[in-house]
């Protein structure tokens, strides 16, 4: 069976994407769906490149049990339009910046990340890097609750089935 392959894009591949790469791959583990899946994240700068995930990020994930340490930093590669099926994008900026790097045939691939928690009534997930500490936390809770609504969106597309 043929892995859904997932990349998670904010700017600097520090803050939300690396979170919403750990959270997706613990959600999935405990479902017993890793082996269904290829997940990493990149930023569309290349600020941070090879650097680990922000220590806020890491202190706030590792509370929930989500550890993102051994995460590195990259930028996303024009070969990740084509392989990756989805490329999900935290904000509007790196959204435009994915949309307009993408080839025409792969646009349908980029999505914003919060369109799967709509509950939410919001599209981007903040930026906490200049913020405070507890925007570390607000953006666990927002990709903790996108990423479930990505999974249920894909069962119910037929694209991931799940035998209880």
């Amino acid at each position: 069976m043929e892995k859904i392959k997932v990349l998670f894009v904010c700017m600097g591949n520090i803050c939300r994407s690396p979170t919403a790469e750990g959270v997706f791959t613990k959600i999935i583990a405990s479902k017993n769906l890793a082996d269904r899946f290829t997940v990493d994240s990149a930023g569309t700068h290349a600020y941070h490149v090879g650097n680990p995930p922000d220590a806020r990020a890491q202190k706030a994930a590792l509370k929930r049990g989500v550890e993102l340490q051994h995460l590195r930093a990259r930028k996303v590669h024009g070969s990740d339009f084509e392989y990756f099926d989805y490329v999900l994008a935290m904000d509007d900026d790196n959204y435009s910046i994915l949309f307009h790097e993408c080839p025409d045939e792969h646009k349908a691939k980029v999505k914003y990340f919060l369109d799967y928690a709509p509950h939410l009534g919001i599209r981007e997930v903040p930026d906490p890097y200049y913020g405070e500490k507890l925007g570390f936390e607000r953006v666990l809770d927002m990709v903790q609750e996108a990423s479930l609504g990505f999974l249920e969106s894909l069962q119910k597309s037929g694209k991931l089935s799940v035998s209880n």
